[in-house]
């Protein structure tokens, strides 16, 4: 199996090589050059698998055992989610949806049982453990015939991230401590949740840095591409990526998407056979995209469900066929966009608005984003099956129209996709708005059910609401509706703020005795380690690496808070 970038060029890579570049030089994403069957088998003889198991048979069909030996591979797994709390990892959790005196069932994925209570763990450890893998692999070919192998000669990697909320707190936790790695997580100042900046500024190793830049989640993010584009910073540096702009992310979340399928058949029994939806909430799209990759590979499931908060740039695409850096209450007419006010502050930030136009701050922050950035990877897929002819021809054709696209969104903020590419997209998706009212409403619904009390985060519950007006879709869920399963990304003890709200007037609520963890008490009044940059720009963040890295080579601890 090899990849390539999205936006065309010359490269096909190995998985290793996919992995340690993150980012094609291009600005592409990189992608399997064909989607693999399942075998013929794969629903009796996977059945009774478990995570660890299942993870083996499904990544191997995209690893070729010329590059991580079976027995490599299955050591890796087994190390990723030996931290996780459930022996299932990622366990469904069957509750009672109440509609209009009905009662309705339903089941919830349970994705945070990791070490950051975080569905990003179950791709985080993995990655951090391929990193390590790979770069003592190199390391030790240097060292053959017992050569001595300088300090400087060694292979090392600068992995630097963004994150909006969960990616920084479970990057960090999967690559702390690692060898000859360090690692770098921007995260914009003010607008992540308390407990989220803790899990992150908290870690005292000395290969972990924090930047808070004073900016939005997108000014972020736009930092680590131009770090990943800016070649000779990038070779210096052996820049690496963990969002999920890294192909090897995607590719572990597609296990759970099997691992649910089996459990909810399990607990079904073998009566029913149902059609399955699994309904995802979303900002970045690639949580939903390792289902779309289930998808094509054989899990019988109907129509993706996509929640979106109030910046809803995924749900616009999906009623219009645009995809375009506009806000979610602003009313396009003509080609006229009224102008953006300040947002209310998100629960648990300590800033009241954004620092740039367009994105609002929700009571689910790890949404707030303006541009999905691996809806790149989904509009490939699209624009292969719009363009004509075969093999090479045809894939060079879809690259060039993929440039294109996202060519027109850097420059215009926007581009309009052709009836007939919006018509492909329906086919397996369909997306719906949340906002915060209907939030904390979602969560104090789930919370005070008769049947089955559960208390979900803020995220769970756009996803729980927006299951809740898919199902009543006739076109989209018809008499035969599926069995729905909803993703729940994190555990609601990161969005206290938000839990809080929704359920402070419910009887019989106590947050610290029925939703707080025993590894959060505490975790605020750490002393933290962050650095902090006063504004969104490429070379200020540049420094801060370079200054690191510096102080690295002569072997002196970084430590306590600095800022620039």
């Amino acid at each position: 199996m090899k990849y390539f970038s999205t936006r065309g060029g010359e490269q096909v890579l190995s998985f290793e090589e996919a992995v340690l570049t993150g980012l094609a030089p291009n600005g592409g994403l990189y992608i399997p050059t064909t989607i693999p069957s399942l075998p013929s088998n794969w629903e009796t003889e996977w059945a009774n698998y478990s995570f660890t198991e299942l993870s083996h048979a499904i990544l191997s069909l995209y690893i070729s055992p010329d590059e991580i030996s079976p027995a490599d591979l299955k050591s890796l797994i087994e190390k990723s989610y030996a931290t996780f709390r459930h022996p299932e990892v990622t366990p469904t959790k069957r509750i009672v949806r109440e509609n209009g005196g009905k009662e309705e069932e339903l089941f919830v994925l349970e994705l945070w049982h990791g070490p950051t209570f975080a569905f990003k763990d179950v791709a985080l450890q993995f990655l951090g453990n391929l990193f390590e893998f790979f770069l003592k692999r190199k390391n030790a070919a240097l060292a053959e015939g017992g050569r001595q192998v300088k300090e400087e000669e060694k292979h090392k990697l600068t992995v630097v991230g963004a994150t909006s909320g969960d990616t920084g707190s479970a990057a960090i936790y999967g690559l702390r401590g690692k060898e000859n790695v360090s690692i770098f997580i921007l995260y914009p100042l003010g607008r992540v949740s308390p407990i989220q900046e803790a899990q992150m500024t908290t870690v005292p190793d000395a290969n972990v840095h924090t930047v808070a830049v004073k900016g939005t989640f997108d000014d972020c993010q736009d930092i680590v591409k131009a770090l990943f584009s800016d070649h000779e910073f990038n070779a210096h540096h052996k820049l690496g990526a963990v969002n999920s702009i890294n192909w090897a992310r995607i590719l572990a979340q597609i296990v759970y998407y099997f691992s649910a399928y089996f459990s909810v058949k399990r607990q079904l029994g073998s009566s029913r056979n149902p059609a399955l939806q699994f309904v995802v909430p979303t900002g970045n799209f690639g949580d939903v995209l390792a289902g779309y990759f289930a998808k094509r590979m054989g899990v019988p499931m109907s129509h993706l469900g996509i929640g979106t908060n109030e910046n809803d740039i995924l749900a616009r695409f999906w009623k219009t066929g645009r995809y375009e850096k506009v806000a979610s209450n602003v009313i396009v007419e003509d080609g006229a966009e009224d102008a953006v006010g300040a947002t209310a502050p998100v629960g648990g930030s300590t800033d009241g608005s954004q620092a740039g136009p367009g994105v609002k701050a929700t009571l689910s922050p790890a949404m707030d984003i303006l541009v999905s950035s691996n809806f790149e990877r989904l509009l490939w897929y699209l624009a292969y099956e719009s363009e004509e002819g075969e093999g090479e021809a045809r894939r060079r054709a879809a690259c060039a129209t993929v440039d294109g696209w996202m060519s027109k969104v850097k420059s215009d903020g926007r581009v309009m996709l052709p009836t007939s590419v919006l018509e492909v997209a329906r086919r397996d998706f369909v997306a719906e708005r949340i906002s915060d009212e209907q939030t904390l409403e979602t969560i104090r619904k789930y919370f005070n059910s008769k049947s089955t009390p559960y208390v979900v985060d803020p995220h769970t519950a756009v996803g729980l609401a927006a299951a809740e007006v898919i199902a009543s879709t006739p076109s989209v869920s018809p008499s035969t509706s599926p069995t729905q399963i909803v993703l729940s990304t994190a555990h609601p003890a990161k969005f206290s703020e938000a839990v809080n709200e929704a359920l402070a007037n419910s009887a019989g609520f106590d947050f610290e005795s029925q939703v707080l963890p025993p590894e959060f008490k505490g975790l605020l009044e750490k002393q933290k380690r962050v650095i902090e940059v006063p504004r969104p720009e490429v070379e200020l963040v540049k420094g801060v690496i370079e200054k690191v890295a510096r102080k690295e080579t002569t072997t002196t601890e970084v430590g306590g808070d600095a800022s620039l």
